[in-house]
């Protein structure tokens, strides 16, 4: 990818955004989960396209950033609609009825896991472990993490995303 199509596949914002993080860092490549999140926090999403520009500016194959990419959960490789929920399903909180909170918001939204409502507004997503097992079931909406959610909780919780 020539710089131009580098420059075309991310922008000034962004390319000046990820150097700043790149400034602070013993080397280039320890800025990738930085530098996903910030074309993730502008676009919404890491394409293709953005994945290749970004491994090419911190002198990392695609293939290696994409591996970093595809095991940090909270890195999302295909379009999401503007909210994502995510509803941890970890051993606590399946104890603790992640199941039935699942299902609520599942019929609230009318979506099932992995799916976008059709306005674009929200996708639900199931995630292995939220880190909040304390405040087991917990689900996120966003960078909002709810914990002791219960599924009566569910409609309350996610009304003002609307």
């Amino acid at each position: 990818m020539s710089e131009v199509e580098l420059i075309g596949a991310l922008s000034n914002e962004e390319i000046e955004a990820i150097e700043a993080e790149v400034a602070h860092l013993p080397d280039r490549q320890s800025a990738a989960i930085e530098a996903l999140q910030i074309v993730q926090g502008k676009r919404g999403w890491v394409s293709d396209d953005s994945l290749n520009a970004i491994a090419r500016l911190l002198d990392m194959s695609s293939a290696e950033l994409d591996s970093i990419a595809t095991f940090y959960n909270l890195i999302f490789r295909q379009p999401v609609g503007r909210h994502v929920v995510m509803v941890c399903d970890s051993v606590s909180c399946f104890v603790m009825g992640c199941d039935r909170v699942r299902q609520a918001v599942a019929d609230h939204l009318g979506v099932q896991p992995g799916q976008t409502t059709d306005d674009g507004r929200f996708t639900l997503l199931p995630i292995v472990c939220l880190g909040a097992c304390d405040r087991a079931p917990v689900m996120m909406v966003d960078d909002e993490l709810m914990g002791g959610v219960d599924a009566q909780d569910v409609s309350r919780l996610l009304d003002p995303f609307k």
